[in-house]
C-alpha cells in the first residue's frame, strides 16, 4: 500500500492508545449462575473449608473472591464456589456468593462493645449447654443466649448436663413457661434423647467452658476427637474448642461446636427484636410510648403488654428483656 501523504491526514487518522487510568471500565460482574453450591463447614486464617452439597465427603478448601470485599463468611453459611472444586491437595477454589441467611447467631463481647460477631449462620436450632453443677448453671447466661436465639430465628433448646452430680427440676421450673424443649444429659450414660433432637437438623451447641460440650459432640461424633477440658478449682473450664466447626452425624445433619464463652453480649439486639417472637405480646408493643424498653413499671410506664389478656408468660419476657439490659434478674 502506497504511503499517504500527510497533507491528506485529520484528526480522525490519529490514534490515541488511552492511559491506563483513563479506560472506560465496566460495573457488570459476573453472576456466576453455574457456581457450585457447599456449605461451610470451618475457618481459619483466611482459608475456609466447604461441603460440596453439604456432603461431608466431599470437602474444598476455599478463598474469599475479592469482589465480596470484606463480606462475613462464617460457618453455616450456604455459599458459592468457582475455580478448582476438585478438593485434591495444593487445589483452592474461590467463594464468590454467600447465599441468604436464614438464622444468625451473634453476639457481642459485652454489652458495650459495638462490634458484632457472627457466631453461626444457618443453624435450625441452639442446644444452649449448661451444667447443673461443676460449674453450677448460670441462669443469666442462659436467658441471654435465649434473647440471641429469638433475635437470630434460632429455635432453643436447653441441654441440662451432669444430672449425676445435681437435680434439673429447679432449673427446668425457671423456664417452664417458655415452652423451650430441654434434653437432660448424665455422664455415666448415653443420651438417646439428645441423639434424637440432632438428628437430621443443623444445631449449634454454646457454652461456658467446662460445661461438657467437647463431651456432648464426642458422644454424637465418635470420630471429632476432640479433647475434653478439665474443670478447673475454681470452677472455670479451660478452653478446648478454639473455632467454630461443623461436624457431620452418623445419622444425617450437622451439629456445630462452638468455642467455650465467659460472656455473652447483646449490645446488638433491642426490646422489640425480642418482643417480636412472642405472638402474644408483638401486636401490643407497637401501640407502647416512644422508646418503651417494656419492662413495665416503674423503669417504663404504660408499657401495654400489661394490657395483653394472656400475661402467662410476660414475667419470662420481662426477665430476658431486663437481662439484656444489663439489669440483675
Amino acid at each position: 500500500m502506497a504511503r499517504r501523504d500527510w497533507r491528506d491526514l485529520d484528526e480522525s487518522d490519529v490514534r490515541v492508545r488511552p492511559g491506563k487510568g483513563s479506560r472506560p471500565r465496566s460495573k457488570r460482574r459476573p453472576t456466576h449462575a453455574d457456581a457450585t453450591q457447599a456449605m461451610v463447614i470451618a475457618v481459619d486464617r483466611g482459608r475456609w473449608t466447604c461441603a460440596i452439597d453439604s456432603d461431608p465427603g466431599r470437602l474444598v478448601t476455599a478463598m474469599r473472591a475479592r469482589e465480596l470485599g470484606r463480606t462475613p463468611v462464617v460457618v453455616g453459611d450456604q455459599v458459592g464456589l468457582v475455580g478448582d472444586t476438585s478438593g485434591e491437595p495444593g487445589t483452592l477454589a474461590r467463594i464468590v456468593r454467600v447465599d441468604e441467611r436464614t438464622s444468625l447467631l451473634r453476639r457481642t463481647a459485652d454489652d458495650t462493645d459495638p462490634f458484632e460477631r457472627v457466631v453461626v449462620a444457618n443453624a435450625e436450632q441452639l442446644l444452649i449447654v449448661t451444667a447443673l453443677a461443676d460449674p453450677p448453671p448460670r441462669s443469666g447466661f442462659i436467658d441471654r443466649c435465649l434473647v440471641a436465639c429469638y433475635a437470630g430465628g434460632l429455635q432453643p433448646v436447653l441441654c441440662l448436663t451432669k444430672a449425676d452430680l445435681a437435680s434439673p427440676d429447679e432449673l427446668l421450673s425457671r423456664y417452664a413457661e417458655l415452652d423451650v424443649p430441654a434434653v437432660v444429659t448424665r455422664f455415666d450414660e448415653d443420651s438417646l434423647p439428645l441423639a434424637a433432637t440432632v438428628r437430621g437438623r443443623v444445631s449449634a451447641l454454646v457454652g461456658h467452658s467446662g460445661v461438657g460440650k467437647s463431651t456432648l459432640v464426642n458422644r454424637l461424633v465418635p470420630d471429632a476427637e476432640l479433647a475434653v477440658g478439665e474443670v478447673s478449682a475454681i470452677g472455670k473450664g479451660r478452653h478446648t474448642s478454639v473455632a467454630a466447626v461443623a461436624l457431620p452425624l452418623p445419622d444425617g445433619g450437622w451439629v456445630i461446636d462452638t468455642p467455650g464463652v465467659r460472656s455473652f453480649g447483646l449490645a446488638h439486639v433491642t426490646a422489640n427484636d425480642i418482643v417480636a417472637s412472642f405472638d402474644e405480646f408483638a401486636e401490643a408493643a407497637e401501640e407502647c410510648p416512644p422508646g418503651c424498653g417494656h419492662l413495665g413499671p416503674p423503669e417504663d410506664q404504660g408499657c401495654m403488654l400489661d394490657e395483653v389478656e394472656d400475661k402467662r408468660r410476660l414475667p419470662s419476657l420481662r426477665r430476658l428483656l431486663a437481662s439484656r439490659a444489663g439489669m440483675e434478674v
